[in-house]
């Protein structure tokens, strides 16, 4: 498609739903004033085990955490964006996606990142302003060693990804997730 039918495409899109450039901009925009961090999305993680504890705040989409839905983020066309707070001492289990790259970039703090293909496993410690890009298929875990909160942006690679599992011999893999 080339660059004038995109974009009579997308005047088209906007027309039909009544919105003229100003309120489709401004349905594209999302402030951290209206953010909030969501610590339940997660929570039944952190209910199993305490460590497991950290916040989500969406701004595209929702991201690979199971939320259905949320009218507070620019609707996701083909990737998701938030940011994560991990506490000091807490960790993000290991988990797959089967089918997306997974992007994590530190603000602030640091993690120490663990990924794992069959039997081979490699690690590593990303500071501020670090990023990883972490193909699809191998198994991610990071945990916050530090004394500070860590806080990241994760973007996933899809609009709506496949949520993601854990590996079948960890305690989550038997956990139900909470809708």
């Amino acid at each position: 498609m080339t660059t004038k039918a995109a974009a009579a495409a997308r005047q088209e899109e906007r027309l039909t739903d009544g919105q003229d450039l100003g309120e489709w901009m401004e349905s594209r925009v999302a402030r951290f004033a209206t953010r909030r961090y969501d610590w339940d999305v997660l929570k039944f993680q952190a209910d199993f085990d305490p460590k497991y504890r950290r916040a989500q705040m969406r701004y595209v989409g929702t991201g690979g955490t199971g939320k259905q839905s949320d009218s507070n983020t620019v609707p996701s066309e083909h990737f998701t964006f938030s940011t994560m707070v991990l506490p000091p001492g807490c960790e993000g289990p290991p988990h797959i996606h089967t089918d997306v790259e997974e992007i994590f970039f530190m603000l602030r703090g640091s993690i120490r990142l663990t990924i794992r293909d069959g039997d081979s496993e490699w690690e590593t410690v990303l500071g501020e302003r670090d990023l990883i890009s972490v193909p699809p298929g191998v198994y991610r875990g990071l945990v916050n060693e530090g004394q500070e909160e860590a806080l990241m942006c994760v973007m996933l690679g899809s609009a709506k990804p496949v949520t993601p599992s854990y590996p079948p011999d960890h305690p989550l893999a038997s956990i139900k997730r909470q809708a």
